[in-house]
């Protein structure tokens, strides 16, 4: 496997201790992470104004991140001791409400981490380009914002779950040969895909519309076509981009510091300590920092990438024009 040692980082019986996972804090950053959706409708619904409704939509961007890590961790059965809740949760608070699949990504990440950085990484696309110049920078960032990315993320989802491309986060685009297919079989492959998203969907619409307005699931959509591909972006330069040697276990995977708004942007559950999951990925979210502070301890991060924030990571990411 193309992955970081954890020796001479850490013992066996910290390696141990590091894997144990406690269902009370994976509850509470669950409970946390949704309470925070919860919030960001009641602040334009209480208080109708174009500062509440961007302050909403970057909040709910950012948790709809979350969801992203949350199904991740799932993935790695991190979440939940019993594998039953684990992947209950992380397909209905986390993949569904952003039209993924838990269980299509556990096999395709599965191979990110096998080849991180090497021509077989799928999400290879992703870190890519950087460094690039400050006005391709800002396209990037106004095609985020302005909802282009996010339309065209979203097409191409849909298009998976309709069997017309295979399934890819990388941008990496394979089509599906459509030869000898029935309707019938375009509609079995639909309804299976897409109901659940569906009914994750409607079950954040109905008590908005129930309990305050229904409009407020506008911001969903809104936060899903703009924000949370902002924040997609950035997570995704932070981890693997403009690093050393993209080859190297040692040196292609970084770990961001992140004050409480970058945590809520670009790094919950802990995602900025990336580092640490590459060493050892059943780690829960909840006890990454423990296990970054006794790696560094014992001088990983001598060789090891870490940034300061994410702030430096947009400046790392943009060519110094000369």
């Amino acid at each position: 496997m193309h992955q970081l040692p954890t020796a001479p980082y850490l013992t066996t019986e910290e390696r141990k201790s590091l894997l144990e996972m406690n269902d009370f804090r994976a509850f509470v950053e669950v409970t946390i992470h949704w309470l925070w959706i919860v919030i960001a409708f009641l602040l334009p619904y209480f208080y109708c104004h174009p500062l509440t409704i961007i302050m909403a939509l970057f909040i709910l961007g950012g948790k709809q991140l979350a969801c992203a890590i949350l199904l991740h961790d799932a993935s790695h059965f991190s979440v939940f001791k019993n594998k039953k809740v684990n992947d209950f949760v992380g397909q209905w608070l986390g993949a569904y409400p952003i039209f993924q699949d838990m269980l299509a990504y556990r096999p395709y990440h599965k191979i990110h981490h096998l080849y991180t950085g090497l021509e077989e990484d799928p999400d290879l696309l992703l870190t890519r380009g950087y460094p690039t110049s400050k006005k391709s920078m800002m396209r990037k960032f106004f095609r985020d914002l302005s909802g282009q990315t996010g339309m065209k993320a979203f097409v191409g989802l849909i298009l998976m779950n309709l069997g017309y491309i295979e399934y890819n986060l990388g941008n990496n685009i394979v089509r599906v040969s459509q030869k000898d297919r029935t309707w019938e079989e375009f509609f079995k492959v639909m309804i299976a895909n897409l109901w659940k998203p569906i009914v994750a969907n409607f079950m954040i619409f109905l008590p908005l519309y129930l309990f305050a307005s229904g409009w407020l699931y506008l911001l969903w959509i809104g936060a899903y076509l703009t924000t949370f591909q902002f924040c997609i972006r950035v997570r995704s330069m932070a981890e693997h981009s403009v690093v050393e040697d993209a080859t190297n276990p040692l040196l292609n995977t970084r770990t961001t510091y992140a004050n409480f708004i970058e945590r809520m942007l670009f790094a919950p559950y802990h995602v900025n300590y990336h580092v640490e999951h590459h060493m050892l990925m059943g780690v829960p979210s909840y006890k990454l920092p423990e296990m970054h502070a006794l790696i560094k301890a014992r001088g990983f991060y001598e060789k090891g990438v870490l940034a300061p924030n994410y702030w430096s990571i947009i400046q790392l990411a943009v060519e110094v024009e000369q």
